[in-house]
């Protein structure tokens, strides 16, 4: 490893050592139409590592463990400079769900920091005057989309039991960059650019995210956002109560009940009553090693594992990557994992949800008996399965639309203690809506706009306090009871799919971590393949077409970042179709 470390280091002191520069922090990416041609890059080190989204927010986490911070003290600091410089994709105005493996205890836990319906909501919130489902944009853009937050008490609550740094001086470098200003990232211009008057629909992004003239931000400008570095001073000095209670609690309701043409249900009390869940890891077993995600209201967890027990059942190595055949069955077992996603998964603090039976062995193996062909499983084939349960229950299917956006970063510390955290405010830059230097999330959109499907009640509905369901999958595997991979990616109801595909790549084909956060991605969810474009997948088309799918390539722009736990030491690596880098030492 000593030639690969090196590199590490080398680049490690090379952002210390001055601050990044626009076209610096593009390396490893060109503007939303980077795809896995590029190539990922390898670090390796031998104390600490992590991976982030943005070079200004790995560079933070970096910082904080070579001062002797823990893995949950990088975790403050790579979010809040995250919500920074990547506002578009999460922030202090979203969630998250942490997936982490405490060393000391020899355990994984998750922290479930999902936001919330406001108790006014009600399972018509998604609904016109004429009992029909919202147009998906319709109801995104506003306040009516926007849950409670559930960011900043998770960061709060989780440093207060497992960090070690200080709490306020985790903050200090985002609120540098934020009063000092960073330069505008290629991929932040471009977004903002492709957004147009979605953005502008509000003064506040306005004035933010475009120039008088009414111009978009240029890469390579100097941003500052002083009313940021005001909230995070606040959170710093007085906690999670100075975001969820007085002056910016107030800012956000403000903003979301009085939003123009659609206005939001949020109240005073809902932020106050906001709490933080830990919850049991859903893990299953896949060729002896531990596959450890998040729960209900996260379907990631066990889709992922669905996904991974029905191919369990078939020689993915013998067949290798380019293979149509591997492909048919990733593909309908990914098919078959959503059928019973859409049936049966939601926040399990409402409807109860058969995870146990979802993930037994004998109905994987059930499932993969249905992949026993040679052709594509009909859409008549590919329906919700009938898991065990512990009591009867019927639900109807639901219908929700997750598109892509949101974070996900790694930390491994010194200590050996593990982070795999996915972050978000849903859509790109969410409800549009911004107040006190942040956006807020469109997190409600996660629900079923549908709440009933012939006359069946639909368990993702929307209901007063519940959390939507969501498709990430920050997860960890465990070998022997020890970590080995840390890994998880945005990628909207994508997400699933490229995690699944990541896991398969490095456990069946036995890819180093810089080739599975760069493979072509191949995803199908509910019949059509989606392939990469650009990318060898596209040998795949006709192939795949052959075997009875409908094809459809285009970009997709995941963001895994992976960091692998070994004999020797450390190896990270960052989606190259993103601006992240890993950072070790």
């Amino acid at each position: 490893m000593t030639s690969m470390r090196i590199s590490g280091i080398v680049l490690s002191l090379f952002l210390s050592a001055a601050p990044l520069s626009a076209q610096q922090a593009s390396d490893a990416v060109a503007p939303e139409r980077a795809t896995a041609s590029a190539t990922a890059k390898r670090v390796e080190a031998e104390r600490f590592l992590v991976a982030a989204a943005n070079p200004l927010a790995a560079k933070a986490g970096q910082e904080v463990l070579a001062k002797g911070g823990n893995a949950i003290d990088a975790m403050v600091a790579v979010q809040t400079v995250l919500g920074l410089v990547e506002p578009q994709s999460s922030g202090l105005g979203g969630g998250a769900f942490l997936v982490y493996y405490d060393a000391s205890a020899g355990k994984i836990t998750t922290f479930d920091g999902r936001e919330t319906a406001p108790m006014e909501a009600t399972p018509k919130l998604f609904l016109d005057d004429q009992g029909q489902p919202l147009k998906f944009m319709e109801a995104v853009v506003g306040g009516r989309s926007v849950g409670t937050p559930g960011t900043v008490k998770l960061l709060h609550e989780v440093h207060s039991r497992l960090g070690k740094s200080e709490w306020s001086s985790l903050f200090d470098p985002a609120i540098k960059l934020a009063s000092e200003g960073f330069e505008v990232s290629p991929r932040l211009a471009s977004l903002v650019a492709a957004e147009g008057d979605k953005l502008k629909t509000y003064e506040s992004t306005t004035s933010y995210f475009f120039d008088e003239a009414g111009a978009p931000l240029k890469v390579g400008s100097v941003l500052k956002n002083e009313p940021y570095a005001e909230t995070l001073r606040a959170i710093a000095a007085g906690g999670a109560d100075a975001f969820y209670e007085g002056a910016i609690a107030e800012a956000i309701v403000k903003t979301v009940r009085e939003a123009t043409g659609n206005p939001g249900v949020l109240s005073l009390s809902d932020l106050p009553n906001y709490r933080i869940k830990e919850r049991e890891a859903v893990c299953i077993t896949y060729r002896a090693l531990d596959i450890c995600g998040m729960g209900p209201p996260s379907s990631g967890g066990v889709a992922v594992g669905q996904i991974l027990g029905v191919l369990e059942n078939f020689d993915l190595r013998g067949l290798g990557p380019r293979n149509p055949e591997s492909w048919r069955l990733i593909g309908d077992a990914q098919r078959l994992a959503f059928a019973d996603r859409e049936r049966y998964l939601a926040d399990t603090d409402f409807v109860p949800a058969p995870i146990k039976g979802l993930l037994a062995k004998e109905y994987l193996s059930d499932r993969a008996s249905l992949l026993n062909t040679d052709k594509a499983l009909s859409e008549d084939a590919v329906t919700a399965g009938k898991p065990t349960w512990d009591h009867a229950l019927l639900f109807g299917d639901g219908e929700a639309i997750e598109l892509p956006s949101t974070s996900h970063f790694v930390i491994v510390d010194v200590q050996g203690n593990v982070v795999s955290m996915t972050t978000t405010i849903e859509n790109g830059f969410g409800s549009r809506l911004m107040t006190n230097g942040f956006l807020l999330n469109n997190e409600l959109t996660d629900f079923s706009f549908k709440t009933h499907n012939a006359g069946v009640p639909v368990a993702n509905r929307v209901e007063p306090g519940k959390r939507p369901r969501s498709s990430m999958s920050p997860t960890i595997v465990m070998k022997g009871g020890k970590p080995l991979l840390a890994i998880g990616s945005p990628g909207g109801s994508q997400i699933i799919g490229y995690v699944a595909q990541a896991l398969i790549a490095y456990i069946d084909w036995q890819m180093p971590v810089e080739e599975i956060v760069a493979m072509p991605h191949l995803v199908n969810r509910f019949g059509t393949y989606d392939l990469e474009a650009g990318t060898w997948a596209e040998d795949l088309a006709e192939p795949l077409k052959a075997l009875g799918y409908e094809v459809k390539l285009g970009d997709m722009t995941s963001g895994i970042h992976v960091v692998e736990l070994t004999s020797d030491g450390l190896a990270g690596s960052a989606d190259p179709r993103r601006e992240g880098v890993a950072l070790g030492e």
